[in-house]
């Protein structure tokens, strides 16, 4: 007689949305109107187009081929790699540009940030950045918005750089201009591996090369969250156990020097384990990944946590986002499986996926 050992309970109802099973995608995006957006970095898969958007089962390059066709690393008039996709508070959809095909140096005109009118499927803007602000060994990640500010509103990128300078970086979307913020920042850092050892599926998450000994991952400022009120801006390191929060006031004045901006940061403690992806929604709550454990946590107003979804399935969730239709999307990628991290073997298994749940609640939409 066999007996079967108990296993780990899942947590949260999980529904499958799409499978892929081409090239690993890392971001999504939904419209107010149900439109499904998905960036795929070129991270050294084939990579036909790095934006698509999903249409009956189908991955579509968007808003067409030739955008998803650059003509060397520094083209402006094309996506070169695309790490996140994000809807606006005015249901636009914004593309992150890194400029970075397999974490390359960057060079002006390749790092970006394009807005694209879903009305008309065309590109209306296009801001790219100077090297004093997205530096050549930048690499950014995830975007959030706040559209009452200013004559158009304000984005906030964070720079994920692994081993180089990490920031959060600042644009005013009426005039292009754009300031770094948190340069360096103890908060914005990695942590050492004598403080953050992560640990996914039963083995230690580090650099593992063809030749020559482990090292610590060290990617900074990742996921990105604004608050309901809009008053601050939640980030945390890949690499790292905590995350913080900053004062969005101190961040949108160019003139506020980095002691002033760094005064308004706040430790948010122990997020319970490594996290890629934060999110935030309408009733003042806090999504953040969790790779270590095939999670996603969120936090509630009251400081307390709770686990939304738990899945052997959400082999490392990455990108989140709250939708209109009142769900939380959620890509699972395998990143953790990638050669990089294990001597040069590709142990990813096909299909990717994209997840969703219901919540009660909805974006956060911070409009005129």
């Amino acid at each position: 007689m066999s007996i079967r050992l108990p296993t780990d309970e899942p947590v949260g109802t999980l529904e499958v949305v799409h499978r892929f099973r081409g090239p690993m995608p890392t971001g999504v995006t939904v419209s107010h109107r149900g439109r499904i957006f998905i960036s795929f970095p070129r991270w050294g898969d084939e990579v036909p187009a790095t934006v698509v958007e999903l249409r009956r089962g189908r991955e579509l390059p968007y808003p067409d081929l030739r955008r998803n066709t650059p003509s060397g690393n520094d083209d402006p008039a094309a996506f070169v790699s695309v790490q996140s996709v994000v809807v606006d508070p005015a249901d636009r959809l914004w593309a992150v540009d890194t400029g970075s095909p397999m974490f390359a140096p960057t060079v002006p005109g390749g790092p970006k940030l394009v807005r694209i009118d879903l009305g008309t499927d065309t590109v209306e803007q296009v801001i790219t950045f100077p090297p004093d602000v997205v530096l050549p060994t930048s690499y950014l990640n995830d975007v959030r918005f706040d559209l009452r500010r200013g004559v158009a509103g304000l984005a906030y990128l964070t720079d994920s750089a692994d081993g180089a300078p990490n920031a959060v970086i600042v644009v005013d979307l009426a005039t292009g201009a754009s300031w770094r913020r948190l340069n360096d920042h103890p908060s914005t850092k990695a942590q050492p591996l004598s403080e953050f050892r992560p640990v996914v599926e039963g083995r230690p998450f580090m650099v593992r090369p063809v030749d020559g000994p482990a090292q610590p991952v060290g990617v900074g400022a990742d996921g990105i969250a604004i608050s309901a009120d809009g008053t601050r801006l939640y980030y945390c390191a890949l690499a790292s156990r905590r995350w913080y929060s900053v004062a969005t006031d101190a961040l949108a004045d160019p003139a506020l020097g980095a002691d002033e901006v760094a005064a308004t940061v706040i430790d948010e403690g122990d997020k319970g384990g490594g996290a890629d992806g934060l999110e935030s929604d309408d009733a003042g709550r806090l999504y953040l990944t969790n790779y270590e454990h095939n999670a996603v946590l969120r936090r509630l107003p009251d400081g307390s946590y709770e686990t939304v979804l738990h899945d052997p399935r959400l082999l490392w969730p990455d990108t989140l986002s709250v939708a209109t239709d009142r769900h939380l999307y959620v890509i699972a990628n395998q990143v953790h499986r990638q050669p990089p991290f294990n001597r040069g073997r590709d142990l990813r298994r096909k299909p990717y996926a994209l997840v969703r749940t219901r919540i009660d609640a909805g974006p956060v939409l911070l409009r005129p």
